[in-house]
């Protein structure tokens, strides 16, 4: 699994600590003198903040109203001092309260994927979806140019001799024909010679 970023901001103690004991954390530490250093590197696009948290000891108006930044992804240590354990244990819950909230609002189109409760909704409309089609929707949508069926059988399936193109055709047409029946929607998934996609 891809480890999660901590931005740690004007708090150099914090970043050398956790450095010292990176071998047993399940993130990666980055250090910033400053907010200013990083909110440089967000607003030029040089710092995803995607899968990562931000940690500070101050308050900070230009980080809390910035359009990019969630204020869930952020955690503010007021109340020093605090024993080590228990502050990786609030990054920690962080980090699964947003890795949670992440993975519940995918949007795919003009739908929100919920991978946790296997929903695809749009417009209060809701379908419950196998994870077999979940990751049909995610390859497809991931990957922005036509896959052929024997790309999806050895990525989604994994290759084996055993399977039939066929149920690779199958699982398609049952899942384009739910999204149909459910959303009226014909054109979530296309097809051509190429293969199929989503765009």
């Amino acid at each position: 699994m891809v480890k999660q970023n901590i931005n740690i901001i004007d708090f150099e103690t914090l970043y050398n600590i956790l450095e010292e004991i990176k071998i047993n954390l399940s993130f990666e530490t980055y250090n910033y003198k400053n907010e200013d250093e990083f909110l440089n590197d967000l607003n030029n696009n040089n710092k995803d903040i995607t899968n990562s948290i931000i940690v500070l000891n101050s308050q900070s108006k230009n980080l809390i109203n910035h359009s990019k930044i969630d204020l869930r992804k952020i955690l503010n240590l007021t109340d020093l001092p605090i024993e080590i354990n228990k502050l990786v244990e609030k990054i920690n819950v962080l980090l699964i309260k947003q890795r949670y909230n992440f993975q519940s609002k995918i949007n795919i189109k003009n739908y929100i994927l919920d991978l946790n409760s296997r929903n695809i909704t749009i417009n209060d409309n809701c379908l419950k979806l196998t994870e077999k089609e979940i990751d049909i929707i995610l390859f497809l949508n991931e990957h922005k140019k036509p896959q052929k069926i024997n790309v999806l059988q050895s990525e989604i399936w994994g290759y084996s001799k055993e399977l039939e193109t066929h149920t690779v055709e199958t699982h398609i047409y049952r899942l384009r024909k739910k999204i149909k029946d459910a959303f009226q929607d014909d054109k979530f998934i296309l097809s051509d010679d190429d293969g199929y996609l989503i765009e």
